[in-house]
């Protein structure tokens, strides 16, 4: 095992927590200047709401397709490979993106720039579990996740401080001045041995031809399917629901989004340390799946209130869902050496791959019930219903050797 194997927060850690910074920095980038950026280029409201959309679709193809890209590659040819190349590809993605002159332009640079996105958690926790120690990689995982959390908040303070323009310049350089960092990081002795052995890497198709690895694989990514509900429907459209709730005021979901991501990101440093101190995960899942109705029960009942409500709300259901490090570190936790970078990169891209499919929900269901505030909270119901039960039969992973392989 790696001589840093016992310390939580080695150059291994600290690179991985920086890397995951800038990645979610260039992530939701688009979605606190979508307005401002589009509207810069004479489009007018109706066009800025379908055409973010349609960038917002691309954005997330793109980090399904990565997701399947880097994460078989960080099984076949190190997760090391990923690391640099993730960030290089989107870091050239955000420059140019500083450049676009039209929708299209922007669609296609989210695209790839999405493509590049998929790689850098998946890796970063990847290599991150196989060189800590198996009784702290709860802890390390919960670093990098939540150093890489406030990369949103950081986003919104940017976009609040300089040109839409130059907030992309900035992202793509805070990606290239982390490539120097990371030629310091070492890779996962685990892959250096398994490359010794004669078995399958990277074959994504393994996760379909066996039922237990299947049934392991789903639940995997049903159990994060709350948290990209939250951001992506509760927070992203706050305003909407600020003007069902009776508002009288306007709500900014760029800054519901900024709150939102600020709590995330104070959860997810505490949510290793509570899953350390339980010595479980499954149980720090249920406990944090419990504030997530509560705060549900909050959302849905804030009527004649104030953006500012709406913002307090939204920190409190940001906490409630940041066990996104504990999450990713299950898919991790799941699967052997052979096949771990696929698992944890492809899982989180799933989930997030999920939200058009939770919004479709939502949408039929506003046309079923004629009312957006029921639509929404039948829609989180079913969502936690979901994810409750896959929870339920997901296996407990805290303290597994991960020193094996699939067959």
């Amino acid at each position: 095992m790696n001589k840093n194997s016992n310390s939580i927060f080695n150059i291994t850690v600290l690179v991985a927590a920086l890397g995951y910074f800038v990645d979610i920095y260039d992530l939701l980038l688009f979605q606190i200047v979508r307005v401002d950026s589009l509207k810069d280029m004479g489009l007018s409201m109706d066009q800025v709401k379908s055409e973010g959309e349609f960038i917002i679709s691309v954005q997330m193809i793109g980090l399904l397709v990565g997701g399947i890209i880097w994460g078989v590659m960080g099984d076949k040819k190190g997760r090391l490979s990923v690391l640099f190349g993730s960030i290089v590809l989107y870091s050239i993605a955000n420059i140019i993106n500083g450049f676009v002159q039209t929708p299209f332009q922007y669609g296609l640079t989210r695209f790839f720039a999405g493509i590049g996105l998929a790689g850098e958690l998946g890796a970063g926790i990847t290599l991150v579990s196989e060189l800590v120690s198996k009784e702290k990689r709860g802890l390390s995982t919960s670093f990098v996740a939540g150093i890489g959390l406030t990369g949103a908040v950081v986003a919104y303070f940017i976009s609040q401080n300089f040109h839409w323009r130059i907030c992309y310049f900035i992202g793509g350089g805070l990606g290239f001045c982390l490539l120097i960092l990371r030629i310091s990081v070492l890779e996962s002795g685990m892959f250096t041995k398994l490359k010794e052995l004669d078995v399958q890497r990277g074959n994504f198709f393994m996760f379909f031809t066996n039922g237990v690895r299947f049934k392991k694989y789903i639940l995997a990514i049903l159990i994060g399917l709350p948290t990209w509900y939250v951001i992506g429907i509760l927070v992203a459209f706050s305003n909407d629901f600020g003007k069902a709730f009776g508002f009288s005021e306007e709500v900014l979901p760029k800054k519901s989004t900024m709150y939102a991501y600020a709590a995330i990101a104070l959860a997810d440093m505490l949510v290793g340390f509570i899953s350390h101190w339980l010595k479980s995960r499954k149980k720090v899942l249920f406990i944090f799946y419990g504030l997530t109705v509560l705060s549900f029960f909050l959302y849905f009942n804030q009527h004649n209130g104030t953006a500012a409500d709406m913002y307090l709300i939204c920190f409190a259901m940001g906490f409630s869902v940041g066990f996104w490090a504990i999450f990713v570190t299950m898919a991790a936790e799941q699967f052997g050496t052979n096949l771990r970078s696929t698992a944890t990169t492809t899982v989180p891209n799933m989930v997030r791959g999920a939200l058009p499919l939770m919004f479709l929900l939502f949408k039929n269901l506003q046309l079923a019930t004629g009312d957006y505030i029921t639509a929404g909270w039948v829609t989180g119901a079913i969502v936690m219903t979901i994810s409750f039960t896959a929870a339920w039969f997901t296996e407990e992973t805290f303290g597994k050797d991960l020193n094996y392989v699939e067959n």
